[in-house]
């Protein structure tokens, strides 16, 4: 028997999977975030194993199908109390009914609720990844954590924010990269240049990484690539980037983003718990996942001691964690990390064995199939 074949008859005798998510990653109709597309990979990489479905909300009624991933888009659903963060359709009831495990993304949107309480009443397996953000839901109201079998958390961070240490069904499952993808180009020179993906809003702490260049030296600059998520935030950044050596690109498929990477002298992620406005941020990062691609592309990484980022970065092997709201100790490591280049290139061997060890997609699935079995 070939190798395909005993794929395809394991896939055969294998649960039905149902990955639901509010929005879909993609520029089609879709969201470009972390979030979005945390849910779509994992969906992607699990079909190679199971038969896997992802169901989605929108606009537009869309089906399609990528590799092995069956990809359904309901189109015309409702936005519960107008938040476009939290769609809901009768639907979602009829891709229910063909799954034997159904994994929720994101914990307090309706959509996850009801899908729990279908689940719970028709007897499937039901589990839920919170990756931030949600919207109205009953669990504000009424206790839903037990109407999961499994709360798999993407960090330890997550697990304990939500107050799951001692909770015997939450787990820890991680993120993952697509490492062919994101992978390191031994012919492209790295360029004295930060890096910072992600979308621009305070809590990521984008200003401060600005302000940071001061210390960097003359010979530091910095490319921004993400999207604005508020006008004044915007125009600020753009006026403290004047005189400064700084880039802003917004539109990057990935291949732009993997280029990105590749020549950049480090990957940085400076969230913050206060931003430059005064306003709190309690969660500001569960996981990191430019950080991740970046390290998987061979970049040392530049944190601050923020939430799940020291989970990622091991300081003084794979890049550095800094003090928040700390412009000074952010520029005085990347300029390190420009002036330093053989120790420099050797922590980006370690970031990405870092990732290659823990944070790969073959690597959640399994866990995640583990636990949809016990």
């Amino acid at each position: 028997m070939t190798a395909t074949r005993a794929k395809q008859d394991a896939r055969r005798g294998a649960p039905r999977v149902l990955h639901v998510v509010p929005a879909l990653f993609g520029a089609e109709g879709g969201i470009v975030g972390g979030a979005e597309r945390y849910a779509l990979e994992l969906a992607r990489h699990m079909s190679d194993v199971v038969p896997t479905t992802l169901v989605s909300f929108g606009d537009e009624e869309r089906r399609e199908t990528i590799g092995n991933l069956n990809v359904r888009v309901i189109g015309g659903a409702r936005y519960v109390r107008g938040q476009r963060t939290n769609p809901i359709s009768t639907a979602l009831l009829r891709e229910l009914r063909g799954a034997d495990v159904v994994h929720c993304h994101q914990r307090h949107v309706v959509a996850s609720s009801l899908s729990a309480l279908v689940c719970r009443l028709t007897g499937r397996r039901v589990f839920v990844t919170d990756l931030g953000g949600g919207g109205w839901d009953i669990s504000a109201y009424v206790p839903t954590t037990r109407l999961f079998q499994g709360h798999l958390h993407i960090s330890e961070y997550s697990r304990r924010v939500n107050g799951h240490e001692t909770e015997k069904r939450a787990h820890v499952i991680l993120g993952g990269v697509d490492t062919e993808k994101f992978s390191p180009d031994e012919t492209i020179e790295r360029n004295g240049t930060a890096l910072f993906v992600g979308r621009l809003l305070p809590h990521k702490g984008v200003d401060d990484l600005i302000r940071a260049l001061d210390a960097g030296g003359d010979g530091t600059s910095l490319e921004i690539i993400g999207q604005p998520y508020g006008e004044k935030y915007a125009r600020d950044l753009h006026r403290l980037a004047e005189g400064r050596r700084v880039t802003f690109r917004q539109d990057c498929d990935d291949a732009a983003l993997v280029e990105a990477y590749r020549r950049a002298t480090c990957v940085v992620l400076p969230s913050v718990y206060r931003g430059m406005y005064g306003d709190e941020t309690r969660v500001p990062e569960l996981l990191g996942q430019t950080l991740l691609e970046g390290m998987a592309c061979g970049a040392p990484a530049v944190c601050t001691d923020v939430a799940s980022l020291p989970e990622v970065v091991e300081d003084g092997v794979t890049g550095f964690v800094v003090p928040p709201n700390d412009p000074a100790a952010l520029g005085e490591k990347i300029r390190w990390l420009r002036e330093h280049t053989l120790e420099a290139d050797a922590m980006g061997r370690a970031a990405r064995s870092r990732v290659l060890e823990k944070f790969t997609w073959g690597q959640v699935v399994r866990r995640c199939l583990e636990i949809y079995e016990r």
